[in-house]
């Protein structure tokens, strides 16, 4: 049997643990419920117990490399404690590595779970062939991970590519951070629904009105049939991307930028319009458009800016918190 790691994803919702090896070939994947309303012992003893049976239960000629485990939220990666997560509200201020560690006995690698993500992408999916990359999560708020020579880069104090948080729309909609006009308020599932209770409140002929449960999801359908609010929805949310990634391509100049999370499902109803965006305001963009480069010299299809979606999808933080132990060194 391959060396192999154990990678977890903690969600607010779901929690899933894997070990995969060396290769990236999945070994063996568990799911269970994160019962977060029993607190957070709770979920770090279920976590634990469930991390132990696993690397009982692939003891053998292969060697446990280490265990990488993405978390939501705000992470000081020297001490591994949680600052602030919004899916499990009881863990700000948290040491959580720390009592991870006591109850596994060993080394894990804490890190944020977008971060996660995009080291998943750039190991295994659409940035693979890649080495620097940047993320972008899409999901019930905007997650960010940004990949250097094939390691996430953290910045000074664990919090960098908080892209979620880059303002789009200054004194614009309230996000959860507190501030106005922040990515995460134009782009997440939270901010769909929020644009489809506007738009039914200011009335008009749409089918919003009609929707039992709205959700991004139910948004997307009806724009896919053709609504004219839940398309101009849609049109929001890529024109609020594509001004961010125009920035970001701008200041990073990278070869790939990666869109993931449950609301990239709806890319064909908002990636048209990052590219309008992308195009207007991004001279670097402009000047390394793949729809461009290659043309007539074949030298130059080397130094395209790639913008596309995520190939692992819900996969890629448990992939990428199972490459966690290696690229660490654990």
């Amino acid at each position: 049997m391959a060396n192999y790691s154990i990678g977890v994803d903690l969600g607010g919702t779901n929690l899933r643990i894997a070990a995969v090896d060396e290769q990236g070939a999945l070994l063996e994947r568990i799911t269970l419920d994160t019962q977060v309303k029993l607190g957070r012992d709770h979920v770090v003893r279920a976590m634990c117990g469930a991390v132990q049976q696993m690397v009982s239960k692939h003891r053998g000629p292969g060697t446990l490399r280490g265990i990488g485990i993405g978390v939501p939220g705000i992470i000081d990666m020297q001490t591994g404690m949680v600052h602030e997560s919004p899916n499990l509200p009881d863990w700000a201020d948290y040491p959580v590595r720390t009592e991870i560690e006591k109850q596994l006995g060993t080394r894990v690698i804490l890190e944020n779970d977008a971060n996660s993500a995009a080291l998943g992408e750039k190991w295994l999916g659409a940035a693979r062939e890649v080495s620097d990359m940047a993320m972008l999560t899409l999901g019930t708020g905007v997650g960010g991970g940004l990949v250097l020579g094939g390691r996430v880069w953290h910045g000074m104090t664990g919090m960098a590519a908080e892209f979620g948080h880059t303002t789009v729309e200054p004194d614009g909609a309230l996000c959860g951070c507190g501030n106005r006009g922040c990515l995460e308020a134009y782009a997440s599932a939270t901010a769909v629904v929020r644009m489809a209770k506007e738009a039914i409140a200011r009335g008009g002929t749409t089918g919003l009105s009609a929707v039992r449960e709205l959700s991004a999801k139910a948004v997307y359908d009806l724009a896919v049939q053709g609504d004219p609010a839940a398309k101009r929805i849609f049109t929001s949310v890529g024109r609020a991307l594509g001004i961010v990634l125009s920035d970001m391509v701008n200041a990073l100049n990278l070869p790939m930028y990666v869109i993931g999370g449950g609301v990239a499902s709806a890319w064909d109803a908002f990636a048209p319009t990052i590219f309008e965006e992308l195009r207007r305001r991004s001279m670097v963009f402009k000047a390394t458009d793949p729809e461009r480069r290659g043309q007539g010299n074949p030298g130059q299809a080397s130094t395209k800016t790639t913008i596309t979606r995520s190939r692992l999808g819900s996969d890629a933080g448990l992939f990428g918190a199972a490459r966690l132990p290696q690229v660490n060194g654990s």
